[in-house]
């Protein structure tokens, strides 16, 4: 036998003998294994058949048990059932709720402007956001219609005291209180009379409507008298001076001047109190006979 064969003879040997032993070692481990388990298996038997034994001869151990299981079943089916407060959030989310949002960042402002829509967030009681959206937009309109932003403001704030959605006895609605039945037309522009309860839509027609008075009555005060209704009246009980009164509030706070959010109105009107609406800002004997239609032409 050549020196080849004697080596490859040898190797193979050496083969065959660490394969056996690896499956020796291989089949003990498996056994021990296997003897293990099965004494796990029959310990945890044992102790399970004796805590059944020791529970069903202790009636109160048995409710307690049963309570017990059964408190947890439930939670694991509400668990299951139920969404996650997560899951809630994102079925709610938005993400176009903000520019549906009628604010502006008051930091974004003019100086003169967010002094302006800071003094009547504290005087009206409103968040500064959404009045400095109001400012900006009746420094954008007023200009352009050739009405002055701070009697635009002034009217908001008597008419409804920044509310979107006030609304008078006789039909007068949003901020600067038109009368909707009356200029749907003006509406038709901004989608519909829905849009009276927009506040930047609602400015916007009742900018044209206070033009439309003040053209028509010839001066600021007279045009405030049609505005409000009383412009075939003797008196509109205080209307045209309370709002020029809070204009001029208005444009000391634009100038720099300081003005106590709390300045009186003439008359003694509270500040956050809305002025009366049309037929109501009559005197009395005149509010019965009045004619809602006819009171309301103008509005």
């Amino acid at each position: 036998m050549t020196l080849r064969n004697r080596i490859l003879t040898k190797a193979r040997n050496i083969g065959l003998a660490s394969t056996g032993s690896v499956s020796v070692f291989l089949r003990d481990v498996g056994n021990g294994l296997l003897e293990v388990s099965h004494n796990s298996l029959a310990l945890v038997g044992l102790v399970v058949v004796a805590a059944t034994l020791f529970v069903s001869g202790r009636a109160d151990l048995r409710h307690t048990v049963e309570v017990t299981a059964l408190e947890w079943l439930q939670s694991r089916h509400e668990a299951r059932t139920e969404p996650a407060p997560e899951a809630e959030a994102v079925a709610l989310a938005d993400t176009d709720a903000v520019s549906r949002a009628t604010a502006a960042n008051p930091g974004e402002l003019s100086s003169q402007q967010a002094a302006v829509a800071h003094w009547l967030a504290k005087r009206y009681r409103v968040a500064p956001e959404p009045v400095s959206r109001l400012v900006q937009e009746a420094w954008n309109v007023g200009p352009r219609v050739g009405v002055d932003p701070t009697l635009i403001l002034a009217i908001m704030a008597i008419e409804s005291s920044f509310n979107p959605f006030a609304q008078s006895p006789v039909g007068a609605q949003g901020l600067m209180q038109v009368m909707t039945r009356v200029h749907d037309q003006k509406y038709e522009r901004f989608g519909g009379i829905l849009a009276a309860f927009d506040p930047v839509s609602n400015l916007k027609v009742g900018v044209q409507v206070l033009k439309e008075c003040i053209a028509r009555a010839g001066s600021i005060e007279a045009g405030l008298r049609f505005y409000v209704g009383a412009g075939n009246q003797s008196d509109d009980n205080g209307y045209a001076g309370r709002v020029l009164v809070e204009q001029g509030y208005l444009k000391h706070v634009a100038g720099g001047k300081p003005v106590p959010p709390n300045a009186a109105l003439p008359g003694g009107a509270p500040v956050l109190a809305p002025a009366a609406k049309a037929a109501e800002s009559l005197p009395a004997k005149a509010a019965e006979q009045a004619d809602p239609e006819r009171v309301a032409l103008l509005r």
